[in-house]
């Protein structure tokens, strides 16, 4: 896998430089894969965002795989799991595994990285589906259905809440990290049938509301690479399959902002 140009998502006299990737589903057959891209992450990047589904089944064996492809690369590893790292129910022994390798994994939380001396925040949460503006599941109905749009609304409202942690704390730069689109505009190249099981727009309401940056997810793995919210902000589908490489690499401005 070879990277490319980063591609400058804006003009400034500072740049954060983001590296990301999600959908690399990785299993022990898999080990040593990604490992030698991954080390020459120091060179052109000050972080690396992971958007969920790094597992296959999301079992401990796979888990500890991904943790042994990030450990110790020289760049902070910040994640959010997917549907796949659910799935064997071992979610939160998928999360101490890569915890203990050192990566932040995020769920309605937020931290902060140092980038050539800017504050960078990012807020993360696996998000979930629903669907988009006008083609939308409610909360109508059976308990079922309630309950499914409730898990909707929950992990967006755990998006906003982490935005604003990043928001109160005048982080020079902001970042959104799902695993579910928020947007339609990334999910073109996928069936339009499946567009309600692969995001929601309550996550780009999360994230206009408070303002970021940029947001990065994936899941989509026939989608597109760009996108936009409503309010103008940045959209990057980085599922693995999508960009075809190890990871993505972009340049982030950095300006500041006024508190929110």
């Amino acid at each position: 896998m070879t990277r490319e140009t980063p591609m400058v998502l804006g003009r400034g006299d500072h740049v954060v430089r983001v590296a990301a990737v999600g959908d690399i589903h990785l299993s022990p057959d898999c080990a040593g894969l990604l490992r030698p891209a991954f080390m020459t992450l120091p060179e052109c990047a000050d972080v690396l965002l992971l958007a969920g589904d790094l597992t296959r089944h999301g079992t401990v064996d796979e888990a500890q795989v991904v943790a042994d492809e990030v450990r110790d690369i020289g760049v902070p590893v910040i994640a959010v799991l997917g549907n796949h790292d659910y799935h064997s129910d071992e979610a939160d022994e998928v999360t101490r595994t890569l915890v203990s390798a050192g990566v932040s994994v995020l769920e309605g939380q937020s931290t902060v990285f140092s980038a050539a001396g800017h504050r960078v925040g990012v807020a993360g949460v696996k998000g979930f589906c629903g669907g988009f503006a006008g083609r939308s599941a409610g909360a109508f109905g059976e308990p079922e259905m309630k309950a499914w749009v409730r898990v909707a609304h929950e992990g967006a409202e755990r998006l906003a809440s982490a935005l604003e942690e990043l928001a109160a704390d005048h982080c020079d730069a902001r970042i959104a990290l799902t695993h579910f689109a928020p947007v339609p505009d990334t999910l073109a190249g996928e069936p339009v049938e499946i567009y309600p099981f692969l995001g929601s727009y309550l996550l780009a309401e999360a994230i206009d509301s408070v303002g970021a940056d940029l947001a990065v997810h994936g899941h989509a793995h026939l989608g597109t690479e760009h996108g936009m919210t409503a309010r103008g902000v940045r959209v990057r589908n980085v599922a693995q399959p999508v960009i075809d490489r190890a990871f993505a690499l972009y340049e982030l401005p950095v300006t500041g902002h006024e508190p929110a």
